[in-house]
C-alpha cells in the first residue's frame, strides 16, 4: 500500500500489517520513519540512527526497561525510550518522535518538525 496524505496525517498501512514488536520503515513526506506496534501502542520515530548515521532504526530491537517501551539501535545498541525518543545510554542524544495513530483500521503518521 502506498502512503497517502489526509490533511497532515499520512496513511501508512493496515494495522494488521504491523507485527507486534517488529519495526517497519515508511517514507512520509520525504522523511524515513520507523514505525512500531508494541504493548498495544503505536510509536513512530525517525529511521535515522543519531549515533551511527544510518537509516536502520526500523530494524532495531524492541524491548522494555523499567516498564517503558524501548528501542535498541541495531548498530551500536544504544537504547531509546519510544515514548520520548530520549537515549537512555547517552545523555543529550534523541530520536525525533512523530505522532502515530490507528484510524478506521489504518495506521497513520503525522510528522513533527521539531523535537
Amino acid at each position: 500500500m502506498r502512503p497517502t496524505a489526509t490533511l497532515d496525517w499520512t496513511a501508512i498501512c493496515p494495522l494488521d500489517r504491523l507485527d507486534p514488536d517488529r519495526g517497519v520503515a515508511a517514507l512520509v513526506d520525504g522523511v524515513q520513519v520507523a514505525l512500531f506496534r508494541t504493548g498495544g501502542e503505536l510509536y513512530a520515530v525517525d529511521n535515522l540512527d543519531p549515533v551511527g548515521g544510518a537509516y536502520v532504526m526500523s530494524r532495531g530491537i524492541v524491548g522494555s526497561r523499567k516498564g517503558m517501551p524501548t528501542l535498541a539501535s541495531p548498530l551500536h545498541k544504544q537504547v531509546y525510550d519510544l515514548r520520548t525518543g530520549q537515549c537512555l545510554d547517552l545523555p543529550g542524544v534523541a530520536l525525533r518522535r512523530h505522532e502515530a495513530r490507528c484510524r478506521d483500521g489504518l495506521v497513520e503518521v503525522r510528522l513533527r518538525q521539531e523535537q
